[in-house]
């Protein structure tokens, strides 16, 4: 296969492109990890649960796909990140304070 074919189904024209389509679609793997994360931390409590690992792979994923947005300078897809991103370290803060506190 060559590697034109490959730049026409993902609608790049450079490495410097694909190499962003990689770090957007990492991103995307984040976000899918702390679906399954969350399901199986449910599934094994029998009772709907969002565990810390949640909140770190969104971050993770938030920041690359930020990056990925930045990049494409798409203001949509920054804000929607940038938001997120926001949430994300918020809900870390909340849990870290409260186990100082429980400390």
């Amino acid at each position: 296969m060559a590697i034109e074919t490959v730049f026409g189904w993902l609608h790049v024209h450079s490495w410097v492109e694909f190499w962003w389509v990689v770090v957007g679609l990492g991103g995307q793997l984040m976000f899918t990890a702390r679906f399954l994360v969350q399901w199986i931390a449910s599934e094994r409590a029998r009772n709907s649960v969002v565990p810390v690992a949640f909140w770190y792979f969104s971050m993770a994923g938030g920041l690359i796909l930020l990056a990925y947005a930045i990049y494409r300078k798409d203001p949509v897809f920054i804000l929607g990140q940038v938001t997120g991103v926001f949430i994300y370290t918020r809900n870390l803060w909340l849990i870290h304070a409260h186990r100082r506190r429980n400390a």
